[in-house]
This record gives structure tokens, C-alpha cells and sequence, in this order.
């Protein structure tokens, strides 16, 4: 049976740094010095120190939130205006990631399909259709959006890929994550609400996926609904931007998950039944440090498993779906050979899961 590839990954984020702006501005939010201080320690135990956007930091001392006041004290925008500003950055951001792929227009116009994955915006016609005219891809190209699934949405596109890819060998498909979390921005003293805030950034990745044996080779997708979790994430459409709930509860469900896993080798769960000796490579979608050391506390990794996955954390904050896919980039840039499972979760709780062979 054909086995599909990604052989390149490109990965692009906005030219603004905001987190260290974001921090000054968030403790303007909050309503006590107890609380300040407990947010000042989730700051320093984060893990982050950049994340980007399109907005530029305004002054924060004058009252701006952001150079352009497109966020203004007391009236932030709507979900209209937000959308708005998503359809051409998200354009940008796109094109810039797949030109990290290799500027050959030719090459681009040889690509037959094209799947998008995307939860943080909407407009019709969408990311799929501006891309042809943007990038020069073929005008019958076949496409694919995949919507609002959430941090592990990129697993499903990358699944989607290797179907594609399996029933025709000729296939050759890009696959797009993109993500402009910081249009989405409350204004608001729950510290919950900004602590979630506090991990977000935008960011892009476009990888090509063909039958050609180079790069990292994909098997075995799964998917695995954890029970009586589906309420602790959630992302809602409101009047002033999407509206998500991330519950401080996710990380120790995940623990609890991936723990009972190992104690009862259940087939039917992430790790498919097997021990962890098969695998030499971990790729898990940097949803926040918590969620970073759950993940190694439940699977009792060593302490250097999940060293890129906390780098990309470190240097991008979580960039939702497109986080993963700089993991497997950083990991495909590295002299790492191997087997490997790339693991994210999203709204449900859904983990999403893939093994992959990483090779020259």
C-alpha cells in the first residue's frame, strides 16, 4: 500500500512579538494585587517568552492596547471587524508559509489538492479560494476546508492528505494550518479568560504531502474521544469575537488519561495497546506547559522527550492548530531518525494521533 509523506514543512508567524506587551496590558485588567500576583506567577511559569501578531503593541501607559486601535479600552471590536481584518492577514500569513516551501511557481502549479485548516476565521470566498489566485495554483485544484476543530485540527488535514495521497499515488497535496488567535481578545478581569489569553499567538505552516519516500512518512491516524471531558474546552462564536473555555481541569484529565493507558495497554486508546519502547521521537501539539508536563507525567517520558515541543512553545506560544506542524518541522530539521507519535488535543476532549517514520 502507498505510504504518504510530508517531505517539507514551511511555517511563517506575524513580524510582532506582543507578549511581553501583552503581560503589561493584562495585569491593567485585573482587578486586585492578589490576583495580579497570581497571574505574575503563571507568567513566569509559562514557558513562553514570544509570541506574534498582526497588531502591533500599542502604549500601554497611554491606555492603547494596540498601535493601529483596533482594540480600544471599554469598546473592543465585534465579531464583524475582527473578521474583516482575518481575510487579508490570513492571506498574507498563508502565502508566506507556503513560499517557505520553495518559491517555484511551477512546483506550486503541479499541486492537485489543497486542504485548509483553520478555526479562528471565516469569509466565503474563503482562504482556499484566494490561495489559487495568490500562489498561481491550478484553477481545478481540489479543496478541502476543515473548520473549528482547535488546536488538533491539524492532525485531521494531515490525515485527510494521506487518504488522499493512498488512493492516488500521483497526488501531490499542500496542507495549510493558520491561525490569528490575537484577533480574538477579550476585555475582561476573569483571570481565568486571561490566563488562556496569555498562551495564544498566530502563526502558519504549509506542508507538502506526496508518495515520494523523503521526509516524514505517516501511518496509523486515530482519533479518541476522552469521556466526560466535552466541556473543558470549548470555543463559541460571540458578539465580540470567538469565546473560548479553556478549564484548568485539561491537564490533569490528560494525565489521568494517558496514565490509565499504560496501566491497562487498551488497544483501542492513543498508544493502540503498545509500550513506549517503539517509539524514539515525540511530536505533541505545545498546548501550554501544564498541558506539556501532563503529557510526560501520564507516559512517564524522560525529561528530555518533549524538548522541541516545549522549545516551539517557548518561542511561538500555542499557534492552535499550526503548533504541531512547526514540532514536526524542528524535528525534520534535526539529525533525529526515527519512529515516532505525534499527539494533539482539541474541543471534545479529542486527542488526535498519528505515527510517523521520520527519515533523510
Amino acid at each position: 500500500m502507498t505510504t504518504a509523506y510530508i517531505n517539507r514543512i514551511g511555517t511563517a508567524v506575524p513580524d510582532h512579538d506582543v507578549h511581553a506587551d501583552f503581560v503589561k496590558f493584562a495585569r491593567t485588567l485585573l482587578p486586585d494585587d492578589k490576583t495580579r500576583s497570581v497571574f505574575d506567577r503563571m507568567v513566569e511559569r509559562a514557558g513562553i517568552s514570544h509570541r506574534y501578531s498582526y497588531l502591533r503593541a500599542g502604549r500601554i501607559d497611554a491606555g492603547e492596547v494596540d498601535a493601529d486601535g483596533f482594540y480600544q479600552r471599554g469598546r473592543f471590536p465585534s465579531t464583524a471587524a475582527r473578521m474583516a481584518l482575518y481575510e487579508p492577514q490570513a492571506l498574507r500569513l498563508a502565502c508566506k508559509a507556503a513560499l517557505q516551501l520553495g518559491d517555484d511557481r511551477h512546483e506550486l502549479a503541479q499541486l492537485t489538492h489543497l486542504i485548509v485548516a483553520s478555526c479562528t476565521g471565516f469569509t466565503a470566498p474563503g482562504l482556499d479560494l484566494q490561495l489559487i489566485g495568490a500562489l498561481g495554483l491550478r484553477p481545478d485544484i481540489e479543496r478541502t476546508i476543515i473548520g473549528f476543530m482547535g488546536c488538533a485540527a491539524a492532525v485531521p488535514a494531515l490525515r485527510t492528505a494521506h487518504h488522499i495521497v493512498r488512493s492516488n499515488p500521483d497526488a501531490r497535496v499542500l496542507v495549510l494550518n493558520l491561525e490569528l488567535s490575537t484577533l480574538h481578545l477579550q476585555e475582561t478581569a476573569d483571570l481565568e479568560k486571561v490566563l488562556s489569553f496569555l498562551l495564544f499567538g498566530d502563526g502558519a505552516a504549509a506542508a507538502l504531502v506526496t508518495s515520494q519516500p523523503h521526509g516524514i512518512a505517516l501511518d496509523e491516524f486515530r482519533s479518541v474521544v476522552i469521556p466526560d471531558s466535552e466541556s473543558m474546552i470549548t470555543w463559541h462564536i460571540g458578539d465580540q469575537g470567538f469565546d473560548m473555555h479553556l478549564s484548568g481541569q485539561v491537564p490533569a484529565r490528560i494525565m489521568r488519561t494517558l496514565k490509565e493507558e499504560l496501566d491497562t495497554h487498551d488497544a483501542g486508546g492513543v498508544l493502540r495497546g503498545h509500550g513506549l519502547d517503539a517509539i524514539d521521537l515525540w511530536a505533541v501539539h505545545a498546548g501550554g506547559r501544564t498541558v506539556l508536563d501532563a503529557v510526560e507525567a501520564g507516559l512517564q517520558l524522560g525529561r528530555h522527550a518533549l524538548d522541541v515541543s516545549r522549545a516551539v512553545l517557548n518561542d511561538f506560544g500555542n499557534m492552535s492548530s499550526a503548533t504541531v506542524m512547526f514540532v514536526l518541522q524542528r524535528l525534520q530539521q534535526s539529525a533525529a531518525r526515527g519512529n515516532g507519535m505525534a499527539m494533539a488535543f482539541g474541543p471534545g476532549m479529542v486527542a488526535e494521533t498519528f505515527r510517523f517514520r521520520l527519515e533523510r
